[in-house]
């Protein structure tokens, strides 16, 4: 039995020339980012490559972008990758215009244009408000971790890297003295590769050491300041003996603060008994019940000192620009990624950081999203920012710039608030203290449902961690870090207006 099927004809040639606009539907994503690269400015880019002198031609730095553009937002990141999908998959080949750029130029390109793709990201943004996607009468802030290229367990102390460079100083003695004994076989016009390699690593290791000796130096200047502060207190009275400082060094100079204001006050009583000789006196003043006190106080204290532990601080070797944050799911190597989003989930703003902590970026978060607001052309101010329990403080509450909701405790808690204390309405009483008055704001009805914005703006933001698998960057240091970051915000905004338009 005959049957006739429906197949192809790989060994037919075509008779008229290829189109690539064929190859993909109109409303392809590769089309909207190609168009898109084609109506900003990307004059920064061009800057290294004037290409008119001698040479082999640069890749267009145009088609370059839209690569990396469309590659990112595929979540295609490796640059080996990119260069396979430039002759396999359709759309990458009509970016690249039938050219395959190996994977070290592509990799070169992010590395030589690193401060340009903050240009791009305004130059996005700017679109984005054209488009009318930029309102900003509500913007929520908030920050993820995202690892670096370095691992854990390369953080060391100052004592483990002084001796690893120590030696790889003696691995470089060696091998000069070899090629002083054996000059011919060393290729005197490259370095060897083991030897870039070294001094990479001692590199960084230096960076490591700096780091930790900043830290050292750092907690000493803090253990000072702390007992001056313990010895003013008590020269002034306040000796505050109900608070317990957690640091055990603190707690002895505060006790040996407080013993000699003590010492102080029974010599005085002492002194007022008629003929007491020197040493009765002395002896008044130890046999004095508070002095005794003060000095078993004391005692206590200088054993607790002398038995903790030193502070031991340590850098890591790989990446020192990086730090050790706590997150949602652990512990990472990495940085403090943060985000400035209105309600069409724009970003509007994003920088990154070493700080651990939230509290701290509050205000340069909001500085960095009125410089690209203004950047961008937008002359629409900030009306409200929304911000978590991770930036509550008093200075935040209370410092310059727009109006802001800055919850003071988890959000699982403000709701208990809310059912135990109940609503509130009107304004904060005059003589509430900030967390009263930011408190009594959260509960009213306005401030209840205005905070609620938080979860559909910029809590959704950070899914390109799950999504898109981008929870690490891949490059080393902080500013390498911040300008891939730049690129993948600029992405998602170029997500936004593909979807909007």
């Amino acid at each position: 039995m005959a049957y006739h099927y429906i197949g192809g004809m790989r060994n037919q040639q075509f008779l008229m020339p290829v189109d690539m606009a064929d190859w993909l539907d109109e409303g392809h994503l590769s089309w909207f980012v190609i168009d898109v690269v084609d109506r900003i400015d990307t004059a920064a880019l061009h800057v290294l490559h004037p290409n008119d002198g001698a040479g082999r031609p640069a890749y267009d730095p145009d088609m370059m972008l839209t690569l990396l553009l469309y590659a990112y937002a595929t979540s295609t990141r490796s640059s080996r990758r990119i260069e396979q999908l430039c002759t396999t998959d359709a759309a990458y080949k009509i970016i690249a215009g039938g050219v395959v750029p190996d994977h070290a130029t592509i990799a070169r390109f992010l590395v030589n244009h690193e401060q340009a793709i903050h240009t791009v990201f305004v130059q996005v943004l700017s679109l984005c408000a054209q488009a009318g996607l930029l309102d900003v009468s509500t913007v929520a802030i908030d920050g993820t971790k995202i690892g670096s290229d370095a691992a854990l367990d390369q953080n060391h102390t100052a004592a483990w890297i002084r001796n690893r460079v120590d030696q790889l100083l003696a691995e470089a003695r060696e091998t000069d003295a070899a090629e002083d004994a054996h000059p011919c076989l060393f290729d005197l016009e490259a370095l060897p590769a083991e030897l870039s390699t070294r001094d990479r690593r001692k590199a960084n290791l230096t960076g490591a050491l700096a780091r930790v000796e900043t830290l050292e130096a750092a907690a000493t200047a803090q253990a000072e300041q702390r007992q001056a502060k313990a010895r003013a207190e008590a020269e002034q009275g306040r000796k505050l003996r109900g608070r317990k400082p957690s640091d055990p060094h603190a707690a002895l100079a505060r006790a040996e603060a407080d013993e000699t204001a003590t010492r102080r006050q029974a010599h005085a009583r002492a002194a007022k008994t008629a003929g007491s000789t020197p040493a009765e006196l002395k002896a008044a003043v130890e046999a004095d019940p508070k002095v005794v006190e003060a000095a078993a106080a004391t005692a206590a204290a200088r054993t607790a000192a002398t038995q903790a532990p030193p502070a031991v601080f340590k850098a890591n070797v790989t990446d020192p620009e990086s730090r050790c944050m706590s997150s949602a799911t652990g512990w990472v190597q990495g940085f403090n990624v943060q985000a400035a989003v209105n309600e069409a989930q724009i970003i509007i703003a994003g920088t990154v950081s070493q700080d651990a902590n939230d509290v701290g970026l509050y205000v340069p978060m909001v500085d960095a999203a009125h410089r690209a607001l203004d950047a961008a052309g937008v002359t629409q101010p900030i009306g409200l920012i929304l911000a978590d329990a991770g930036y509550w403080s008093e200075d935040n509450a209370t410092a310059d710039g727009p109006d802001r909701l800055i919850a003071t405790v988890k959000s699982h808690k403000l709701r208990v608030q809310a059912r135990q204390l109940g609503t509130t309405t009107g304004q904060p009483p005059d003589d509430a203290t900030p967390a009263e008055a930011m408190e009594h704001r959260l509960r009213t009805d306005e401030g209840a449902q205005a905070y609620t914005k938080r979860s559909h703006t910029v809590e959704p933001i950070f899914s390109f961690k799950a999504n898109h698998g981008y929870r690490q960057f891949r490059r080393r240091g902080l500013a390498a870090a911040d300008s891939e970051w730049q690129l993948i915000a600029t992405v998602h905004n170029l997500g936004k207006l593909h979807h909007a338009s």
